[in-house]
């Protein structure tokens, strides 16, 4: 037999979300540039309310998917990457949801399913890190975790929590809005005790407090200015409570000084000189652990993960890879 004949050919998975738009335009780029590639017929693996994904993810790994897409939102794609996690095969991301912050920070295009569908077949591997957290609930009990982008607790896990779907399918991220403007006038901040890289815990008083893999946010919002996909690091960051202009600070750093003055050489050095971390404190580390008081609402990627009394966790280096386009 030649062996051209007994050459098997690579597939594809797709594994998605049912309700989201842009689907059928998918489908379409998916075959076409299936068809260009000269693979096999691509597999579409339909994710469930029970884990987002990741069991339709391991349905394609189990048969033999050299390429797996995540069409959806930022919950299809982290649970699609919490299976891919250490397998070596490739995801490629089809932003179809509100957010879609791994797809902005990785510079994947928003809405142009021909170009995502030809990365998938013909683009270059990058590999990125994971931030990996078990979740400790009241009753004891431990769920495992990945992350991509960012993980919380505190304001922004309740105001994921408070965010009303109906809302949310017509506003997209800016739900997230006003649900954090009802939670910050109605909820004060949290004691939250912290350990860094195996430190001795530390308590402090915070409005919120976020693991970050990566630092651009819906909005143009540069939440974490340092963080890199790819560094082999985590970024916290925690916003505090501290005197009666505390929201104006913090949003004066977050807005002016993250999102305009570092843009320049000389705002850079502005912010280097005046440097003011009494309201927003940033820290790198590979390992995390954070314990509350009493129970509070924790958030994955924008997913509402329930309620927990401690997060901890770390850096899982390298451990994906992401089909990037070419050029």
């Amino acid at each position: 037999m030649p062996e051209s004949a007994s050459r098997v050919l690579p597939s594809a998975a797709v594994v998605f979300h049912p309700g989201k738009p842009g689907l059928i335009a998918v489908r379409r780029a998916v075959a076409r540039a299936e068809q260009l590639a000269g693979w096999s017929p691509t597999r579409w693996y339909e994710t469930d309310a029970v884990d987002g994904g990741v069991a339709a993810t391991n349905r394609a790994l189990a048969d033999g998917a050299s390429v797996v897409f995540a069409a959806g939102g930022d919950g299809t794609v982290r649970a699609v990457a919490q299976a891919l996690r250490g397998s070596g095969v490739p995801l490629a991301v089809v932003p179809l949801g509100t957010g879609n912050i791994l797809a902005r920070n990785l510079c994947i295009p928003l809405a142009d399913p021909e170009a995502v569908a030809r990365a998938g077949f013909h683009g270059t591997n990058r590999a990125i890190d994971l931030g990996v957290v078990s979740i400790v609930r009241p009753d004891e009990t431990v769920d495992r975790h990945a992350f991509l982008v960012l993980a919380g607790m505190g304001l922004d896990a309740r105001a994921i929590s408070a965010t009303r779907a109906t809302l949310k399918r017509r506003l997209g991220w800016l739900a997230y809005v006003d649900a954090g403007i009802r939670t910050m006038m109605r909820d004060g901040p949290l004691r939250v005790h912290s350990s860094i890289d195996g430190s001795p815990s530390r308590s402090m008083s915070v409005y919120t407090v976020m693991i970050g893999n990566c630092g651009l946010m819906p909005g143009g919002v540069l939440l974490i200015p340092d963080a890199q996909v790819d560094d082999g690091r985590l970024d916290l960051v925690a916003l505090r409570p501290l005197g009666a202009f505390s929201w104006l600070r913090i949003w004066n750093r977050l807005g002016w000084e993250n999102g305009v003055l570092r843009r320049t050489r000389a705002g850079r050095r502005m912010i280097d000189l005046a440097r003011d971390t009494r309201n927003v404190t940033y820290v790198q580390a590979k390992r995390f652990a954070l314990s509350v008081d009493r129970p509070e609402p924790v958030q994955l990627d924008g997913d509402d993960l329930g309620v927990a009394v401690a997060i901890t966790g770390g850096v899982d280096p390298g451990s994906l890879i992401v089909r990037m386009p070419v050029g």
